[in-house]
């Protein structure tokens, strides 16, 4: 049966991680909160409770990276339950689909470690791979494991932020971000790499021009 779960873990160990993107220091602020102007795509007409909670674990995630927080499934958790204004939420319990049923990513007694053992990749001290390039994976890692039942775009892209943030990076625009992406194309996954970097220092040159 297919596993779209397992054809993202194959492209992600042969993408060459360390050379996808260019390099990236923080601080970088554009002239606004990109996440929190997506957030605010999300409300409907005279009704704005997903956006706000979108923007509570926004909060969230901003204060975890302050605090430099390891990133694991606890605190994509803790998120989530913001998200999705439920009191628990746990790992899926079942196969999940997504794009009309095109992907399935499947699920199996190691599914959760794996992920979780994917996750600590992103904020690794040691690690050699750019800061774009570990955002980028990590958005990847929670589409694709597709961890929670409902609200995995929402976490994906809060994870990616959380990544970023924990080096000061502020993207002012992420609606590039949020577009149909697929497991087994390891072309896509370099592309958001180089995206997140075109994105920050496109944020810090106009960051820049405010200031003046």
């Amino acid at each position: 049966m297919r596993d779209d779960l397992q054809s993202w873990l194959r492209v992600r160990s042969e993408v060459a991680w360390e050379h996808s993107s260019g390099d990236l220091v923080g601080p970088v602020r554009g002239h606004r909160d990109g996440v929190d102007v997506a957030a605010g795509m999300r409300d409907e007409p005279a009704d704005a409770t997903r956006g706000d909670r979108m923007r509570a674990a926004w909060r969230l995630a901003r204060a975890d990276a302050a605090a430099h927080c390891p990133l694991g499934f606890g605190l994509l958790a803790e998120w989530q339950k913001a998200v999705l204004g439920r009191p628990d939420v746990s790992f899926r319990t079942l196969p999940a689909f997504a794009k009309g049923g095109r992907e399935r990513y499947g699920l199996s007694a190691e599914t959760p470690g794996q992920f979780e053992e994917c996750l600590t990749h992103a904020t690794a001290v040691d690690a050699d791979v750019p800061l774009p390039a570990r955002a980028a994976r990590a958005y990847l890692d929670v589409c694709f494991f597709h961890p929670f039942d409902d609200g995995n775009g929402r976490a994906a892209l809060l994870t990616m932020a959380f990544v970023l943030a924990r080096e000061e990076v502020f993207l002012d625009e992420v609606g590039p971000v949020q577009t149909r992406r697929y497991a087994d194309d390891p072309v896509g996954a370099l592309s958001l790499a180089r995206l997140v970097h075109v994105l920050a220092t496109t944020a810090a040159h106009r960051g820049q021009a405010q200031a003046c």
